[in-house]
């Protein structure tokens, strides 16, 4: 019996797509600009899209051009598309006491990738629990630095704001043309953004574990070493793919960066290793800049599109590909280098369906971003490292650029915005939407040929 509705895989990417067309609307009325005229259809569609998509490339500059009404549409836009449509939605199931049907709890089951619907009721309340209370901590962390700066309503206002930008990964700022460029000496702020970006991009199974994690240890007076022993095999892969990113990309910038008069150079060591640091952490997928992105080497350029290839971690509210995506990849390649059957990590081994899944989401997403680059070149003839650069944090919803977004032709902003929407819902699930049959006959076995690789 054919199932009626739709399925989780065509709500979730509908949720998005209904978001991003409600805040088209609000930013389309005259009250929504600074100045009281209706913005353009496609400025209010692109603003719409970078905030819900959680990205941060941007036509005008958000500061400016938007008024006190259209800047709390685009907070909340990425509030929600940070958290997802779906765990928006339940939430106001829970506050407004409405019944969940079997069906509800299962499209939030696959909103939050779980394994089952037990206890989705609870995780989805720990999750807005958590959510909320380190968006609290970081405004609150902000606030030292703001309210000294503009004054307590505005700096109120601008802790806020950035702390659910950083958190959501979402990159769009209020403190100028130059995102956090003026703030760049100041190791205050960007520290707390970091934290606010790497909290937001481990996941969510990651926190409550680490978090009970830590309790038991805690309890019972153990050590860092018995923290990391105990701690699940996804957390630990997590942490550790994290931080060797973290270091690398640190690494790498300051070794290509230092000598940069324009980025990195004039700095002293420790501003240049805070800095580094810095755009390590947001490359992958947070959006906010402290040195001038148009000013990188060719080398950072390179770096830093794989990075925002690569994201953050699943379940939280970075984008990319997923570090665990690639480490499996990684790992299956090694694997299979010395002979072994199966693909191995934290003495666990990994099935080969999640190897397949990987590999289909790595491939998909490099087609779409490479095309898109080559279409977008062909197409407003721009320099093959900014058109590589601009696409990757589209599609990565990262909302880094080396100041190409706003001379993008109409067919550009048109290209970005589905590449913005493509990264966020993800390639496969527009297959899936549209029911498109990736099993290829699952039920039926032929011979095998001799084909021939490497």
């Amino acid at each position: 019996m054919k199932q009626k509705g739709l399925s989780s895989a065509q709500i979730i990417p509908l949720g998005f797509l209904l978001l991003i067309l409600l805040g088209t609307g609000l930013l389309s009325l005259p009250f929504a600009t600074a100045d009281g005229t209706r913005a353009p259809f496609l400025t209010a569609l692109f603003t719409a899209t970078t905030s819900v998509c959680v990205t941060g490339l941007v036509v005008v500059d958000t500061y400016a051009y938007w008024s006190l009404f259209g800047k709390i549409v685009i907070l909340l836009l990425i509030q929600m598309g940070g958290l997802g449509i779906v765990a928006v939605s339940s939430s106001l199931f829970l506050v407004l006491k409405r019944t969940f049907t079997i069906r509800n709890r299962a499209l939030l089951r696959d909103a939050f990738d779980l394994d089952s619907l037990q206890d989705v009721l609870r995780f989805l309340k720990r999750v807005m629990r958590g959510v909320f209370l380190i968006e609290g901590i970081g405004a609150l962390l902000y606030a030292f630095a703001f309210v000294p700066e503009f004054g307590p309503v505005r700096g109120v206002w601008y802790a806020v704001f950035h702390s659910i930008s950083a958190f959501c990964n979402a990159g769009l700022d209020l403190i100028g043309p130059e995102s956090f460029i003026p703030y760049q000496t100041n190791a205050y702020v960007l520290t707390v953004t970091m934290f606010l970006i790497v909290i937001g991009g481990l996941g969510y199974i990651v926190w409550f574990d680490s978090f009970s994690t830590a309790k038991e240890a805690v309890r019972h007076r153990r050590g860092v070493r018995w923290f990391f022993r105990h701690l699940g095999e996804q957390t630990k892969l997590v942490l550790c793919v994290t931080a060797a990113l973290i270091v690398i990309g640190a690494a790498a910038t300051l070794l290509l960066e230092r000598n940069n008069p324009q980025t990195l150079g004039a700095l002293p060591f420790g501003q240049q290793l805070l800095n580094a640091t810095f755009q390590s952490v947001t490359y992958r997928t947070a959006g906010f800049s402290a040195v001038p992105q148009g000013a990188l080497t060719d080398g950072s350029v390179i770096l830093g599109s794989v990075f925002m290839f690569i994201g953050g971690s699943p379940m939280g509210t970075a984008g990319g590909v997923k570090t665990v995506t690639v480490v499996v990849l990684l790992l299956s390649a090694f694997s299979y280098v010395r002979g072994r059957a199966d693909t191995v990590v934290f003495r666990r081994s990994i099935s080969f369906e999640l190897v397949r899944k990987a590999a289909a989401i790595l491939f998909f997403s490099l087609f779409l971003s490479l095309l898109s680059a080559v279409v977008l070149i062909a197409a407003d003839g721009i320099p093959m490292q900014d058109a590589i650069y601009e696409v990757f944090s589209a599609t990565g919803t990262v909302g880094l650029s080396r100041g190409l977004t706003p001379h993008l032709s109409v067919f550009g902003r048109i290209l970005i915005i589905l590449c913005m929407y493509l990264g966020r819902i993800g390639p496969i699930s527009l297959a899936l939407f549209f029911h498109i049959d990736l099993s290829g006959g699952k039920n039926i076995r032929y011979a095998q040929g001799r084909y021939y690789v490497g």
